[in-house]
C-alpha cells in the first residue's frame, strides 16, 4: 500500500492539474491508468505521448468509450475541466494558457519530438506552480526530464516510473537524475497514487 508523506499528501490535496508524459513502452500503462480514473476525478489530466503524425491513432475515441472519465484529443481553446483527459495531438506542442485553456504550437521539435513533454510540463508549471503534478513514464530519450525538474523547482509534485518497471528506462532514469526529490513509483504504486489523488483532493 502506498503511504504518502504528509507534505506530499498536502500537495495532492491542493493539486490543480496532473500531466503525464510517456514515449516508447509507455502506451499500455497510459491506457490502463486512464481506465482506472473515476468519473469524478477532481483535476484535469493532460497526456503527452510521442507518436508519428502519419499514424492515425484512435486511442482517444477508444478510451472515451471505455473509461469513466471523458477522453479527447486536445484542441485549440479547449477549456480544462476536472474528470477529463486531454491527449496532445500529433505534431503540435500543447500549451496551457493562464485562463485555463489549451493552445497548440508548431514551433521547433524538442528532443526531435513534437509534441514535447518538456514543453507541456513547463507550461503547466508556469500556470499551476506548486499545484502541478508531473508524472514521467517509459521512454527512449530524455524528453520530460528537464520539464519535471522545472515543475519541482516551482514546488510542484514530481513522479517518475521506477526504471525497473519501465519497458524503456531512459526517460524515467533521466528524470530521477535531474530531480532532487522525485518520487519513484512502481507500476502498482502509480495506480495507487492516482487513486489517492481522487480520494484526498480538496475541492
Amino acid at each position: 500500500m502506498l503511504n504518502l508523506p504528509l507534505h506530499t499528501a498536502a500537495k495532492v490535496r491542493g493539486a490543480g492539474i496532473m500531466v503525464i508524459g510517456a514515449s516508447a513502452g509507455g502506451f499500455n500503462l497510459i491506457f490502463d491508468l486512464v481506465l482506472s480514473l473515476p468519473a469524478t476525478f477532481p483535476v484535469p489530466v493532460i497526456v503527452i505521448i510521442h507518436r508519428n503524425r502519419r499514424y492515425q491513432s484512435a486511442i482517444e475515441e477508444l478510451l472515451d468509450q471505455k473509461a469513466a472519465v471523458r477522453v479527447k484529443m486536445a484542441a485549440e481553446k479547449d477549456t480544462l475541466n476536472p474528470g477529463c483527459v486531454y491527449f496532445a495531438p500529433p505534431d503540435y506542442h500543447l500549451l496551457i494558457e493562464p485562463d485555463g485553456t489549451l493552445s497548440l504550437d508548431y514551433s521547433e521539435p524538442v528532443w526531435y519530438c513534437r509534441p514535447s513533454i518538456d514543453v507541456t510540463f513547463e507550461s503547466a508549471s508556469d500556470v499551476y506552480a506548486r499545484n502541478a503534478i508531473g508524472i514521467l513514464l517509459s521512454g527512449a530519450n530524455e524528453d520530460g526530464a528537464e520539464g519535471l525538474a522545472y515543475i519541482e523547482n516551482n514546488h510542484g509534485l514530481v513522479i517518475a516510473q521506477d526504471p525497473v518497471d519501465a519497458e524503456v528506462k531512459t526517460m524515467p532514469q533521466a528524470a530521477i537524475n535531474k530531480c532532487r526529490r522525485c518520487m519513484v513509483l512502481s507500476n502498482e504504486h502509480l495506480f495507487q497514487f492516482v487513486n489517492q489523488v481522487a480520494l484526498l483532493h480538496v475541492k
